[in-house]
């Protein structure tokens, strides 16, 4: 989707349209969800600080995140593309794969269908959707992002080695702003002198990443579109109007997040073992604490104990604290190979 929460927003309120608006935050706290295109166009990005954000964009209007309306219009999003696939895979609110090389409906071109399906979008729920066609994942997100917003762009199998040639490193999906720079350090600018990089040189330098690195600037990308991504952690977080500094504020907070955490592990309805306390300071530097129980959290008071464990004195910094996070994770599955399988028969 096309600056998702932003556009939610602009169509529900068009006094909104054509003005530069960003979700989340305030003039001078927080950081921002999403920006609209208007506001773009000055600089203002999701993950920014809203005092940077106003800066770049004096006219800027912050609007408030209603995220059960997001999770309804996804929702409406999620039941068109079902209508020509099974094999969808969701990324986010505001994004998914499509697997259609087998479709519910018998249409022979991928592009036909991603047409479709933005035009079902459109007329449903009033905004607009940009798709990247490609026989893989990585092509395919790739091609999404050309032609925004309200693109469609497809990358043929027989162009993708030289269009990945072209390609400025830094657009590589999974290449990071700071992996990027790396690169460029190393004299790695586009696809193409990523290429030229064995793949044991790019192991020793990237780690696991360097196998992917190779792969993708080849536009070798095997992953298959899964239906059921596995959620890997449970969380809630506040950004204070002020910085906090004594440790009763900062417990007394603590307590009020933990509350909203453990409220949506129990709907989420697996165990978790791992328990993880993030706190970021004044000066946007941010740390992480975490802790492995000895058994899955199963009170309130369990995650309570755990989370104050973790925080003490050292914590405090002179500059304050702008936000507290606390997250569970590590989630203790049911061993599927167990379970029975219900086989199929295609006719």
């Amino acid at each position: 989707m096309d600056a998702f929460y932003a556009s939610v927003e602009q169509h529900d309120n068009p006094e909104l349209k054509g003005k530069p608006i960003a979700v989340g935050g305030s003039i001078d706290r927080g950081v921002v969800a999403a920006a609209s295109y208007e506001a773009r166009t000055y600089g203002v990005k999701s993950a920014m600080p809203s005092s940077i954000a106003a800066r770049r964009c004096p006219q800027l209007i912050f609007v408030k995140p209603r995220f059960e309306r997001y999770k309804e219009i996804s929702q409406q999003i999620r039941e068109v593309f079902f209508e020509y696939t099974d094999l969808v895979e969701p990324l986010s609110l505001d994004e998914a794969y499509l697997d259609v090389t087998q479709t519910k409906i018998g249409l022979p071109s991928a592009t036909i269908i991603a047409k479709e399906i933005k035009d079902k979008i459109k007329s449903r729920t009033g905004l607009t959707a940009s798709a990247g066609i490609s026989y893989c994942k990585f092509l395919a997100k790739t091609a999404s992002d050309v032609k925004k917003p309200d693109g469609l762009f497809v990358i043929l199998p027989e162009e993708a080695e030289g269009y990945l040639k072209k390609m400025p490193i830094h657009q590589f999906h999974g290449i990071g702003k700071a992996t990027a720079e790396k690169m460029k350090v190393a004299g790695i600018f586009t696809g193409n002198d990523l290429r030229k990089k064995s793949l044991e040189d790019l192991t020793r330098r990237y780690g696991k990443a360097g196998a992917y690195y190779y792969n993708i600037c080849r536009g070798i990308d095997d992953r298959e579109v899964k239906q059921n991504r596995e959620r890997k952690s449970v969380s809630a977080e506040r950004t204070f109007d002020r910085n906090i500094i004594r440790m009763p504020e900062i417990t007394q907070e603590l307590e009020r997040i933990i509350q909203i955490t453990f409220e949506r592990y129990k709907k989420f309805g697996l165990p978790g073992k791992t328990v993880t306390v993030k706190i970021k300071y004044g000066d946007f530097q941010q740390i992480t604490r975490s802790d492995t129980l000895n058994q899955p959290i199963e009170e309130m008071h369990q995650l309570q104990n755990a989370i104050l464990s973790l925080v003490d004195q050292k914590i405090i910094r002179e500059e304050g604290i702008r936000l507290l996070g606390v997250g569970i994770s590590n989630f203790q599955r049911k061993d599927r190979s167990l379970e029975p399988t219900q086989l199929t028969l295609n006719f």
